[in-house]
């Protein structure tokens, strides 16, 4: 069965973000792990020279759970002050129901034009608990929502029916498992129901865009964001010769790279901003920087992509 709920008033996700590229950036930090604000301003200055959709302010690249709540609403804030309206912002929001209620109503407030709901807290909660934790976010403002389902948080299709009936501002759903074949049964049944976002990296473009996906959040944006708009141009126009080039020759080294170590997704981009003369600094504890070789593999990387003009 098709569920068709109104998600949105005034228009809808789809309309809200178009087909393109959702930006990932970093939430910069001094080396003393205190927030930089500024270096956050500049570095978004940079992607917006590119024709992203939208962009995720304190999202998982966006290293949000390091963030203390002052932190979050002044990321949140100055996202929303230099997009000054060209593009909308995604606020993050996660840990538990409360703390995530708050964090969405200040996000409103600042102006976000829709949250992304990452796992709460707790691994491997019962999906009620997850169904309770989605609808109390959604209660609290007007914004649409994104879900994320990544790390735990992996959902058959009968649980995406039952989030789409009881949470009616749920509008897109952003996969970050990987699984096609799951998420090609989602989409499925539900239809247009919802926006559907490739999530879980630049390396599945031709997996999402092979199954009619035309929506993906690039964390290689932050850097390289000619290179996220050229790998969604060629997955939409069913270039496989130009997507393979592209995600063979400058995607899947940094991903093999970033597979080495847990929380190397997010480092490795501070990293390769540093290397490029962009604001990066270190990633806070837990997690860790990469180490000297490592700086030499992404240094390698990125004179690649400057070679290949994909800056």
């Amino acid at each position: 069965m098709v569920i068709c709920l109104p998600v949105m008033t005034e228009q809808t996700f789809s309309e809200l973000v178009p087909e393109g590229v959702i930006g990932f950036p970093v939430t910069p930090f001094h080396g003393d792990y205190c927030l930089n604000l500024e270096g956050f301003r500049a570095n978004l200055e940079f992607m917006l020279e590119e024709p992203f959709t939208a962009f995720v302010a304190a999202g998982g690249t966006g290293e949000m759970y390091s963030l203390a709540r002052d932190e979050y609403i002044s990321i949140v804030n100055a996202a929303v002050e230099v997009a000054a309206g060209r593009l909308p912002v995604v606020a993050g929001v996660g840990y538990g129901s409360r703390i995530a209620v708050t964090m969405a109503t200040k996000a409103s407030k600042a102006g976000a034009s829709a949250l992304l709901i990452l796992p709460p807290y707790y691994p491997n909660a019962a999906f009620e608990g997850l169904l309770a934790y989605c609808k109390t976010i959604g209660n609290a403002t007007n914004l649409p929502m994104i879900i994320y389902t990544r790390d735990w948080v992996n959902l058959s299709s009968a649980q995406a029916e039952q989030l789409a009936e009881e949470v009616p501002t749920l509008a897109a759903w952003k996969d970050g498992q990987g699984e096609l074949r799951n998420y090609q049964r989602i989409r499925a049944k539900l239809g247009d129901r919802f926006t559907w976002i490739g999530g879980v990296g630049d390396d599945h473009v031709g997996g999402y865009y092979g199954i009619g996906i035309r929506r993906y959040t690039s964390s290689i944006s932050s850097v390289a964001p000619k290179l996220s708009i050229l790998l969604h141009e060629a997955g939409a126009a069913k270039d496989t010769a130009a997507l393979t080039e592209l995600t063979n020759r400058h995607v899947l080294p940094l991903y093999d790279l970033r597979a080495r170590r847990k929380g190397y997704e997010v480092s490795a981009m501070k990293a390769l901003l540093e290397l490029g003369g962009m604001v990066g600094g270190p990633v806070r504890p837990p997690l860790v920087d990469p180490g000297p070789e490592e700086i030499e593999e992404l240094q390698a990387i990125l004179d690649g992509w400057k070679e290949a003009n994909l800056l």
